[in-house]
């Protein structure tokens, strides 16, 4: 017996679709236009990008008397289907900016942990000894085993699945055990920044520092919430209002100069900006001169204006004021 039985919402064609938005007070200015969206990108997902004009009514609760936010169907005053399709194309266009980079700060990445611990041990990944005892050795809860244990079934699962032709031939000539710096090749950016959490401490001071990082925790807090983003990026996910439930260590002396524009904002910790802004730093050390945070920046000062009584902007993705400086 499944769950689906409980739910009762029925099917709907686009038209119908189209017309219960028009219900619940979202202004369709041209209809065909938004049937062609429905039809092209589906209901649900653009409901992600209209969700922030709903209409929210204080509640209080009967046992608690705790007053809560309690989100309605209908749509603030003015509201119009432009709205949420602009924010949808907005936030497909920070995903490929953001792929962009992401691809260099993986790649980078890879090739520093690759030649640091290569240069220790030609097959380093694959011996605890290389790695930090108290890191290498948590638990994980469910599966009783230790992280390297964990790491080490992802590994051996990547170079299985991959197709890639220097695998096989690396493995028909020389055996199933590669080196790192050709097994690395197959990591994903999850693999990578799971593997850099179990370096030993110098190891992982050492790969901070060529991103002109002093504190070792922050890079690699940097690098886990970055894998985050990178599966956001990667499954087309919403990106620009998300809660980001994987996030850095909070600002301090210990980030680079900018990240004072942070500090003591804790709510900023879960908003996408601060993660923009640790991405800029990363191309900007791996890639001098590059112009991509040239380009985030128009984009970003390019939020699209809404016809909406609710107004939203780059604050609602944690911006600080004066982040155009």
């Amino acid at each position: 017996m499944t769950d689906s039985a409980a739910y009762a919402r029925p099917w709907k064609s686009f038209a119908d679709q189209l017309e219960q938005l028009k219900a619940r007070g979202l202004n369709v200015r041209d209809e065909a236009r938004a049937l062609a969206w429905l039809q092209r990108v589906g209901y649900y997902r653009l409901s992600a990008y209209w969700y922030p004009f709903r209409v929210f009514r204080h509640e209080q609760d009967a046992a608690s008397g705790v007053i809560g936010s309690v989100r309605t169907d209908d749509f603030m005053p003015g509201t119009t289907f432009s709205d949420a399709v602009d924010l949808y194309l907005f936030d497909r266009k920070l995903r490929g900016l953001l792929i962009d980079a992401l691809e260099r700060i993986e790649v980078s990445l890879r090739v520093e942990v690759a030649y640091l611990l290569g240069k220790i041990d030609t097959f380093a990944h694959l011996h605890e000894k290389n790695f930090h005892p108290t890191f290498r050795d948590r638990r994980e809860p469910r599966s009783g085993m230790t992280a390297f244990a964990v790491w080490q079934q992802k590994h051996q699962g990547l170079v299985q699945r991959s197709r890639e032709d220097f695998v096989k031939h690396y493995r028909e000539k020389h055996g199933p055990d590669m080196p790192i710096w050709v097994a690395i090749e197959v990591w994903d950016f999850g693999a990578v920044s799971q593997l850099l959490s179990m370096m030993k401490v110098p190891d992982q001071q050492a790969i901070a520092a060529r991103y002109g990082i002093v504190d070792w925790k922050v890079f690699a807090s940097w690098i886990r919430s970055l894998s985050y983003l990178r599966n956001l990026v990667a499954h087309h996910s919403r990106v620009w209002n998300r809660n980001m439930v994987s996030y850095p260590t909070p600002p301090s002396s210990s980030w680079p100069a900018w990240g004072e524009a942070f500090e003591g904002r804790r709510e900023s910790l879960t908003k996408p900006f601060l993660q923009l802004a640790i991405v800029r730093h990363l191309v900007t050390v791996i890639c001098p001169g590059s112009r991509w945070p040239d380009r985030m920046a128009a984009h970003l000062a390019e939020f699209p204006l809404q016809a909406s009584k609710r107004q939203l902007s780059v604050s609602d993705m944690g911006a600080p004021d004066g982040w155009e400086k």
